[in-house]
């Protein structure tokens, strides 16, 4: 292999050794320069492996060329780990595919771009189902799943990913390849020597047995020799920062055959937070919390200022909890019908948590904060004071049964004097929640909202492993930089910077990159994006528009402002259905976006044909109605092209009479009407 000097040699070299695609073009790049976080990072340029020979080539050249490698699923990290400086790994594109599954067993062989409804479709029949289930469970891949050690609501009785994963197929910066499982078979060379050498740091910093203390490599205590020495899991959770999986072998759970839903509803939410853990002892499958500010007016709650939404397995169980628990109200239900329109409040929660009660806009950055059950109604009460200290206000929701808490907060991440609250908050709540026995990230990971503030949640000799372990995987540094280890600052790269202070502006930093409308969800009201659905690209999709249209005015990668041809052939698709204005949690209205970017595309301009030929269609119809030239225009349809229209398809006929002649012209007479009508 050769040096390479520049992105030019890099793409070609790329080209050269990869069957998958490479693109280093402006709008494959501005793609992929968010997540669903409030960091932006510019990439050199994108790559979509076709199998894991084609990641270990892309690792080779790009180690080689000193390029970092970030790999990326659906996008939907919420701390900016799915963005990088160097080349993004697409892996949703080609490696996507379900490569077995074993009833018997009750293990999959995933590769890591499938999403995890994909997955949960497929083994269903079976009576399966794959435990961890984030909100974007419609749109999330396995492996951004098991990078960041997702959870979901049902982890409080199956756990995280981490749990729930029993071998993966690694390869590492350079190309060397791994395959992890339970025992050092597999294993990089030296990390049995690094984990002997700190078994006592291992022990003490991070034994706790706290299910949700994902930040950090917080998995590493499954490297002890007491807990069978668990390569896979040790891995998961490690946001792209020691490789790439190209394959995992997953653990599935029985899936519930009636499964039933109590609401439970109490004073308020610290009422809700403290009866939490008291619901544990009965086995549920989730014990979710959220409060008024969050459901707005929700019909078919039980009375109350908050709810739990407890799942058991059937509707016994269900009423046995009802009667044992000491809620306000409650309402048990048994339809699923019922159950889908109530969970679509919380899944929902993400987006429309990003407005406030006044409209004001609140962003993610402290998303997944998690304290031991017992400790969570306090918590929750000097949470809402810190925010009223800062000034700021937020919605707190979530998976109430492990004490996991998410919430998006109204920070001003634009000015100067906004983004020094944002980071003097951030350090207050790290302080807060460390004294509350807590983990900074309790499911989305740290990525680079969190990272900086890891030393105060774990000792020095936690965070100097956390080195050794990262140098031992990645000594070059090449796997997601500034992430975990070495991080950037909490207030850099802050994706707002960029964007001028318009109002056009706003609306297009509204997208929070939550991706509904990558969802291919079928059988409810939603429609969204039917672009997307059809081609199956990010960038006929709403979030990926939305990223051209940022990336547009930012000036940065697309840098022919309205005239941009990338902008506009990713608009071209757009049908103007108005079905994100309705389905997207935050309202982004692609339609009008369009519309804005097309008044200002062609200013000055001349447009296409078709433009005025379709646009002026009403006018067109009159003037063929006046002339009496509808069969003349019918024939030169079915022989000439017409500007805007595919030729595959039939010219519809324009009518030889107007309708509006024909209603002004015909000569049936009305009922009772006509001669000697009315006489007596």
């Amino acid at each position: 292999m050769w040096p390479v000097t520049s992105p030019g040699e890099l793409e070609r070299t790329l080209r050269a050794e990869l069957r998958g695609e490479v693109d280093f073009g402006a709008a494959a790049r501005a793609l992929v320069t968010m997540d669903a976080s409030n960091y932006r990072r510019v990439p050199v340029g994108v790559v979509a492996p076709r199998d894991a020979e084609d990641v270990a080539a892309a690792l080779r050249v790009c180690a080689d060329a000193g390029v970092p490698v970030v790999p990326r699923g659906g996008g939907t990290s919420i701390a900016g780990q799915a963005t990088g400086t160097g080349v993004v790994l697409d892996l949703t594109r080609h490696m996507n595919a379900l490569v077995s599954v074993d009833p018997a067993a009750r293990t999959a062989v995933v590769q890591p771009g499938l999403v995890l409804d994909r997955l949960r479709e497929a083994v269903r029949p079976y009576g399966l189902t794959f435990g961890p289930d984030p909100s974007t469970h419609s749109r999330c891949t396995l492996g951004g799943m098991i990078g960041n050690n997702a959870c979901g609501a049902h982890s409080v009785a199956w756990g995280t990913t981490a749990d729930n994963v029993a071998e993966l197929a690694v390869t590492a910066y350079g190309g060397a390849e791994y395959r992890l499982a339970e025992g050092w078979t597999g294993a990089p060379t030296g990390l049995r020597e690094l984990v002997a050498g700190n078994l006592a740091v291992l022990r003490t910093g991070l034994g706790d047995g706290f299910p949700r203390r994902i930040s950090g490599y917080g998995g590493l205590d499954a490297l002890l020799p007491e807990r069978g020495t668990r390569l896979a899991r040790a891995f998961c959770g490690s946001e792209g920062t020691l490789g790439v999986v190209t394959e995992a072998v997953v653990r599935l759970v029985e899936l519930p055959a009636a499964p039933a839903l109590a609401v439970l509803g109490y004073p308020d939410e610290s009422a809700a937070a403290d009866a939490a853990a008291g619901l544990l002892p009965y086995g549920p499958l989730t014990v979710e919390g959220m409060a008024q500010d969050l459901v707005r007016d929700t019909p078919g709650l039980p009375r109350g200022g908050a709810w739990l939404f407890v799942e058991t397995r059937d509707e016994g169980a269900a009423r046995s909890l009802v009667r044992a628990a000491d809620a306000l109200d409650a309402v048990v239900v048994a339809d699923p019908a019922a159950q889908r329109a109530l969970w679509r409040i919380r899944e929902d929660a993400a987006g429309t948590a990003t407005r406030t009660p006044d409209g004001r806009m609140a962003w993610p950055g402290w998303e997944d904060c998690a304290v031991p059950p017992a400790r969570l109604g306090s918590y929750l009460r000097e949470f809402r004071a810190l925010l009223a200290g800062h000034g700021l206000r937020g919605t707190p929701y979530g998976h109430f049964g492990e004490g996991c808490v998410h919430v998006r907060i109204d920070f001003d991440l634009v000015s100067a004097e906004g983004v020094a609250r944002y980071r003097s908050f951030s350090s207050d709540l790290a302080d807060l929640v460390v004294a509350h026995g807590g983990s900074l990230s309790g499911e989305h990971g740290d990525g680079q909202a969190r990272a900086e503030l890891l030393p105060r949640m774990y000792p020095p000799e936690v965070m100097s492993l956390f080195h050794a372990y990262k140098d031992l995987w990645d000594p070059a540094g090449g796997m997601n930089p500034g992430m975990l280890v070495r991080p950037a600052r909490l207030d850099e790269n802050l994706r707002f910077a960029v964007l001028p202070a318009t109002p056009f502006a706003e609306e297009v930093a509204r997208c929070v990159g939550v991706a509904k409308c990558r969802s291919r969800e079928t059988g409810g009201t939603a429609v969204m994006c039917p672009s997307y659905r059809a081609t199956g690209e990010e960038r006929h999709s709403t979030r990926g528009r939305a990223r051209l249209l940022h990336e547009m005015l930012a000036g940065e990668i697309v840098r022919d402002g309205w005239r941009s041809a990338e902008v506009a052939e990713a608009l071209d698709l757009c049908l103007g259905c108005k079905g994100c204005r309705s389905d997207c949690p935050v309202g982004v209205d692609m339609a009008t976006y369009k519309s804005e970017f097309l008044h200002h595309h062609w200013r000055g301009r001349l447009r296409p044909p078709s433009h005025y030929l379709l646009g002026g269609l009403p006018t067109w119809l009159r003037l063929i109605a006046r002339l009496r030239a509808a069969r003349l225009v019918n024939l030169a349809g079915r022989y000439l092209p017409v500007p805007g229209l595919a030729r595959e398809r039939t010219l519809p006929e324009v009518a030889g009479v107007p309708f509006t002649r024909w209603w002004r012209d015909r000569r049936t007479p009305l009922p009772g009407a006509g001669a000697g009508a009315g006489a007596g």
